[in-house]
């Protein structure tokens, strides 16, 4: 898997050590309004983080967003990985 991580995704203090975990451990994934998707996985403590990314699924994937998951998001329907 091979990941670029924006600076844009550092904004909230997310380390791209648990960026990179959430995105190898996903719970949920689903389209977002952005052209990407939003995908929810834990972080390397546990504490669920959600991640707004392009190419999810691809091998050449971009994290442009990052930060600790918000409730809306937890309770959205899950899209089949």
């Amino acid at each position: 898997m091979d990941v670029e991580i924006r600076d844009s995704a550092r904004k909230h203090g997310v380390s791209d050590d648990d960026i990179t975990h959430a995105l190898r451990h996903p719970l949920k994934a689903f389209p977002n309004d952005s052209g990407g998707d939003l995908v929810i996985g834990p972080s390397t403590t546990g504490a669920l983080l959600e991640l707004g990314v392009r190419g999810w699924r691809s091998r050449q994937m971009v994290v442009f967003h990052a930060m600790p998951a918000r409730d809306k998001f937890l309770s959205h329907p899950q899209r089949r990985r």
